[in-house]
């Protein structure tokens, strides 16, 4: 099989805690893929950032990181962040954050799906059916108010919301994008605009952009939901969702719910999208209480690479890449279903370098499929 010489360029940052354990495990398993289906092999260039870096170096994010992650074909992120490392002004070390306003990434794209061999949190037989998606506004919302927020007299506190039409509009046609490729392979190709219009401006606001996009997509189909009844829905029947769309600070909360309906957040990968970088990250975080012990479930990880592969598949019109990434998919479904390996979050005893090569060895079981 003849593989491409031009290799892709990947920016990797392990940042803090089991990130530096989980990122080893996903370059293997994208490497092995992407060897296995002749697609253009991946250049991993590491680079410094996080909250450890900061402490030792006074730098959360060196602008030689920054600039290599400009200069790159995507991004893999770990983790970052440690609790007893804060800047002065006693906030978080969340270089993502920073690297979301820098890049544009304006969509966190959260699939939220069930693998079997997970144990199932909802007891009704359909939560097997969960698959969904809840895309993320992620430059503006709430979380505009980051480093602008106002304490006055020591009295009363202001972080003001901020939504643009211009950043609605990005989200909202992005989301419907992905609800008309989902229902090219079956989903109902429906939208759901997330808010809390019946209270504030800003989401009314949200919404009257939101059904402004809808109208341009007559085949797709579009529902609104207040965020405290979506967060019950979520609950009660979540396997009747799309595709949502949502405020930042909504989408920040729901998500973590999500993760949660499908047994936690090593199952759960993410992607931070704009118009020209992708960044793709699990959803989880530095886990402080295990990191050091190889105790993390590389789950999330993996499949982040795998969201990686079909975005850059789409980007270059490289099909291989997509195949890789259905590969990779397919190959944690099988070592979950087969019980070929099972993560200590859920009850085994596999360890981060055991499920990492339990997925690896699932590849050739399900190459034959993607072929």
């Amino acid at each position: 099989m003849t593989i491409s010489n031009q290799s892709l360029k990947i920016a990797v940052l392990p940042g803090d805690g089991i990130g530096k354990e989980v990122m080893p495990a996903c370059m293997e398993v994208l490497a092995a893929a992407v060897s296995s289906v002749g697609a253009a092999p991946m250049a991993f260039e590491v680079h410094n950032a996080g909250a450890q870096y900061y402490a030792e170096t006074g730098e959360a994010l060196p602008t030689a990181t920054l600039d290599a992650c400009k200069s790159s074909d995507a991004i893999l992120f770990g983790a970052m962040g440690w609790p007893d490392i804060r800047f002065p002004d006693g906030t978080e070390i969340i270089p993502q954050l920073d690297l979301r306003m820098e890049l544009g990434l304006f969509a966190g794209v959260r699939p939220i799906r069930w693998f079997p061999g997970l144990p199932r949190v909802l007891t009704d037989p359909r939560a097997e059916g969960i698959d969904f998606v809840l895309i993320r506004e992620q430059t503006e919302g709430l979380f505009y108010a980051r480093g602008r927020g106002e304490i006055i007299n020591d009295a009363e506190a202001y972080d003001t919301m901020q939504i643009t039409r211009t950043g609605t509009e990005r989200v909202t046609e992005f989301a419907f994008q992905l609800a008309a490729q989902r229902k090219r392979r079956g989903k109902a190709g429906t939208v759901t605009c997330v808010d809390k219009a019946n209270v504030f401006s800003s989401m009314a606001f949200f919404r009257k952009v939101f059904d402004e996009v809808a109208a341009r997509h007559p085949t797709l189909q579009k529902d609104h939901a207040y965020v405290d009844a979506l967060a019950l829905t979520m609950v009660k029947k979540p396997w009747t969702l799309d595709v949502l769309v949502t405020e930042n600070m909504f989408g920040d909360i729901l998500s973590d719910l999500a993760a949660g309906l499908i047994g936690g957040m090593g199952m759960a990968p993410s992607a931070d999208i704009g118009e020209k970088y992708g960044l793709f990250q699990p959803a989880h975080g530095t886990a402080p209480d295990i990191a050091g012990k190889g105790f993390a479930n590389p789950c999330a990880m993996i499949l982040s690479g795998a969201m990686m592969l079909d975005w850059l598949a789409a980007r270059d019109g490289d099909e291989k890449l997509a195949d890789a990434a259905r590969m990779i998919e397919g190959a944690v479904e099988h070592t979950l279903s087969t019980k070929l390996a099972v993560p200590m979050e859920y009850g085994g005893t596999a360890n981060c370098t055991e499920m990492t090569r339990s997925v690896i060895s699932s590849l050739s079981a399900v190459r034959k499929e993607v072929a």
